[in-house]
């Protein structure tokens, strides 16, 4: 069964972040995390990451997509944010896994919303949360109480975060327009409904940044 190029493309950038935030996890469970303990929970965040990816991979050869040549054209851009968004500490890598990532899986999830049903489900299935919210937010507000001055430089932190998520959004975008299509088509036609989609997107973001305390 063939889907369109757009709902490939997002299940291709969809696998791709799976696969970059695996990684991604299971080296800051190495190298940044300050207990075994950490180590240990941010690594089997990490593995749930990894079998989202496993999914979406088996999808898209559903579909009778190659999963590479569904990925590649995303590499880049989602290397070149995780090259400019590198943590320096612990603190900094579980504001990235909550707030950075998810103004980028909010994205994701409007442009499903319109979708078939199985596809719909799918991306809502490897979106869920798992644990992953709660667990950066008991760290950091622990993080901020043993250290106040913390908050001032992880708000920076997050908003530069969130400004690079935009930039590779757009890039992303421009590069791949039956992608963009998809979330154009999810928020509307008229210039109010993509303003409702803005707004939807950034009050998600100003609770992240709440629930953690920054």
């Amino acid at each position: 069964m063939k889907e369109s190029p757009g709902v490939v493309d997002l299940l291709g950038v969809l696998a791709y972040a799976e696969l970059s935030a695996y990684a991604r996890m299971t080296e800051d469970a190495a190298t940044l995390a300050p207990s075994l303990a950490d180590r240990a929970a941010l690594s089997e965040l990490a593995v749930t990451e990894y079998a989202h990816f496993r999914l979406l991979r088996d999808r898209l050869a559903g579909l009778g997509a190659d999963p590479d040549e569904a990925m590649s054209p995303f590499v880049e851009a989602l290397d070149a944010w995780h090259a400019q968004t590198k943590p320096a500490d612990w603190l900094q890598a579980l504001v990235k896994t909550y707030v950075g990532d998810g103004i980028a899986l909010d994205f994701y999830r409007e442009a499903a919303r319109h979708l078939n049903p199985s596809i719909a489900d799918l991306v809502d299935e490897v979106l869920v949360d798992g644990g992953r919210s709660q667990f950066a937010v008991e760290r950091v507000r622990a993080g901020i109480e043993a250290d106040p001055t913390a908050a001032g430089r992880l708000a920076l932190w997050a908003r530069r975060l969130v400004g690079e998520a935009l930039s590779q959004g757009q890039q992303v975008a421009s590069a791949r327009p039956e992608l963009a299509l998809l979330l154009v088509e999810s928020a509307g036609e008229g210039q109010a409904d993509i303003s409702r989609l803005f707004a939807t997107l950034t009050e998600a973001h100003g609770k992240r940044m709440a629930a953690m305390g920054i």
